[in-house]
């Protein structure tokens, strides 16, 4: 079974950043005002923050970071590692992680990361940044996790354009000998990674003149097979399914009472799902974080950026990420008086 404990670390602080421009749901030109409605009502999607090309995920993830090292007082010199999650990197290659190291005058001798993860990718990031420190080797670092997501999806896809954000988060780690720590438990199902995909830009399909077509597909949405292509009933199914399953495995084996969690963070992926989820495990409504209403589903950056639109700066928390993979993970861990929010960053 895939569980981890990993002691001698703390969080010592998060940050995010995203882009001023706020789209509202009302405002998609392809909806209908009955459509619009009824959307907004099943996802919770009110509005997002949408970028451009000239700011990508590296480029918020380093505000981010820059902010939240500037908060914590660190000296960037003791930055020992950094792990950067997306699926919207900078190029093919070289690695994010190599550029941001520069961009934030890092040591030439910090050790640097990429990680390939959508919305599990937080939890993922998060059990590599705390096992790297947890020997007292290295001593302090940090977690970018985040996502350029409206750049993936066609504006033409009624489905999931108007679902999806774009934001870029900080997490910061510390070696602390004799903290809790961190608990996790992880999944992964391989035999749906087609329910999230996108088919042609990597190497199974290169580009080719078709790349850039636009099609219609049976259910009527329209795409190119360079935009993310999504099998919502799919992605439904494994998320009401997985992520109850990953929780109670994550409570029974590490003997954690749900009752005393302070506070339940979900990726956000949209509001029907996550009540279905939070229903089954029966957890308090108010217990239950949101920040999709105002930032839609933002993929690896979507539990950080909730903590910090909920200010939730103390406690016990009890997180699960879950999708494009099909991948899942989630995570139990407490804060103390000295975890620091950042506000967060527009750009």
């Amino acid at each position: 079974m895939a569980f981890l404990e990993i002691k001698n670390v703390k969080i010592a602080g998060i940050s995010a950043c995203v882009p001023k421009q706020i789209e509202k749901v009302v405002d998609y030109p392809y909806f209908t005002a009955n459509e619009a409605e009824k959307f907004s009502a099943s996802t919770g999607v009110v509005a997002r923050r949408i970028t451009t090309t000239d700011v990508i995920t590296s480029d918020m993830c380093v505000i981010a970071a820059e902010r939240l090292i500037s908060n914590l007082k660190w000296d960037k010199s003791d930055i020992d590692c950094l792990v950067f999650v997306t699926q919207t990197p900078d190029y093919i290659l070289p690695a994010t992680s190599c550029i941001i190291q520069e961009r934030l005058g890092l040591s030439v001798e910090c050790y640097a990361l990429d990680i390939s993860l959508g919305c599990s990718g937080w939890t993922y990031g998060l059990s590599v940044l705390t096992s790297l420190l947890s020997s007292g080797a290295m001593k302090k670092g940090l977690l970018l996790s985040g996502e350029s997501a409206s750049l993936e999806f066609n504006v033409l896809d009624k489905s999931a354009y108007p679902l999806f954000g774009d934001a870029g988060t900080a997490t910061a780690i510390e070696y602390k000998e004799g903290a809790d720590g961190f608990k996790f438990h992880f999944g992964t199902d391989g035999s749906g990674y087609d329910a999230i995909i996108i088919e042609d830009g990597g190497y199974r399909n290169l580009f080719n003149k078709s790349s850039f077509e636009v099609y219609t597909t049976s259910d009527g949405l329209r795409r190119t097979r360079c935009n993310t292509a999504l099998a919502g009933m799919d992605v439904f199914a494994f998320g009401i399914s997985r992520a109850p399953e990953s929780i109670r495995k994550l409570c029974e084996h590490f003997l954690i009472d749900l009752a005393t969690v302070d506070a339940f963070v979900m990726h956000q992926a949209n509001l029907f799902m996550n009540e279905k989820i939070r229903e089954k495990l029966k957890i308090a409504e108010e217990k239950t974080l949101y920040s999709l209403q105002n930032f839609g589903n933002t993929s690896s950056a979507s539990i950080p950026l909730t903590l910090i639109t909920n200010k939730q700066n103390k406690g016990k928390i009890l997180a699960i990420g879950f999708g494009v993979g099909l991948s899942w993970s989630s995570v139990y861990f407490e804060t103390d008086k000295e975890f620091i929010i950042s506000d967060l960053v527009e750009i």
